[in-house]
């Protein structure tokens, strides 16, 4: 098999995880609104998913169109960290369990989540996509993808972190008292 023959496989991979993520949302997102669930900022959450869509549609297009020399060192270390990456986003949601979804949804009367990742970092899922952002497209050396995607990434993620922190602001941690104070 060639590279990016795959490459195409690693994507469609990345593309098949996706659609489990959106699976889940849904079944969790369900969950949320039959307990008073709140969803903030849908404004900006069809940008994310264009955006998202786009990002593997590019690294398969800059890679059948540049044809990049791709060094096996450069391909293996960054599929380690795309798979890294996975595990990370997948230990978020099981970690928020039935409260994890793709759009910004809050469940009044339940605590933070400080347990799993979330002890560590406040954001650990966008991490995860940070690092995929990446790490993704160097696994064929498409490296425009790489940095179109994390600038587009920082500008939409700049709005979904003040989103959602204004969402969690007024969640009670594990002593009662507000997230935001």
């Amino acid at each position: 098999m060639t590279s990016l023959g795959a490459l195409v496989i690693v994507v469609i991979l990345v593309a098949l995880e996706r659609l489990a993520e959106l699976i889940v949302s849904k079944r969790n997102a369900a969950w949320s609104f039959a307990r008073g669930g709140r969803e903030t900022g849908q404004g900006h959450y069809p940008v994310m998913v264009v955006l998202h869509t786009g990002f593997l549609i590019a690294i398969l297009i800059e890679a059948f169109v540049r044809r990049p020399e791709v060094s096996e060192v450069l391909a293996w270390s960054m599929l380690l960290v795309v798979i890294a990456a996975q595990a990370l986003r997948w230990w978020c949601i099981a970690t928020l369990g039935p409260r994890w979804n793709t759009r910004v949804i809050v469940t009044p009367g339940l605590p933070l989540v400080r347990s799993g990742p979330y002890r560590l970092l406040p954001h650990p899922n966008y991490i995860a996509v940070v690092i995929e952002g990446v790490a993704l497209p160097l696994v064929h050396a498409c490296w425009m993808t790489a940095v179109g995607f994390t600038l587009a990434n920082a500008v939409l993620l700049r709005v979904r972190l003040r989103v959602e922190n204004e969402a969690l602001r007024d969640l009670p941690d594990e002593t009662g008292r507000l997230a935001g104070a």
